[in-house]
């Protein structure tokens, strides 16, 4: 059992977020939902909780109600192995009303803060201090993260 889960709250769309995200990353799938009954505080018959695994990880979804919205304090970092990772989840994230913010984060369509980042920068961001300050400049000016822009100005290219 994994001791940490990440707990998302939603006004209804709790078991579509969740079959969205399992639709993005592989080894996903969604293993459990709960139901509200007669007892409330919903109406009965609604998705209470989705549990879900996104490559492996496990994730709980509620249906808590619409007072409560995320701030980029906290978000969900995705690790990408390329740049083509990067553009696909980054389009697929932004489809049907996401936003995209800086420097690598985002909003999905249902208000989830998400870092969508190239493995590769972390190199980028280490070293000389004027490479780095170069590197870093051209991430702050990104949204998507375009790590051979990064490296062109890690290389003062």
């Amino acid at each position: 059992m994994q001791k940490i889960v990440t707990n998302l709250w939603y006004d209804t769309q709790a078991e579509e977020a969740a079959n969205f995200y399992c639709s993005l990353f592989p080894d996903s799938k969604i293993t459990d939902i709960q139901y509200y009954n007669e007892a409330g505080p919903r109406e009965a018959g609604l998705v209470m909780v989705v549990d879900f695994e996104l490559n492996g990880q496990k994730f709980t979804a509620i249906n808590g109600g619409g007072e409560y919205h995320y701030t980029h304090a906290m978000s969900l970092l995705v690790n990408c192995e390329s740049q083509e990772e990067v553009d696909r989840l980054w389009l697929a994230l932004l489809a049907d009303g996401g936003q995209e913010i800086e420097c690598g984060w985002l909003n999905d369509k249902y208000g989830i803060p998400w870092q969508i980042w190239p493995v590769q920068a972390n190199e980028l961001l280490k070293g000389d201090p004027a490479a780095v300050t170069r590197a870093t400049k051209a991430m702050l000016g990104m949204k998507k993260i375009d790590v051979q822009a990064m490296r062109d100005a890690y290389e003062a290219v």
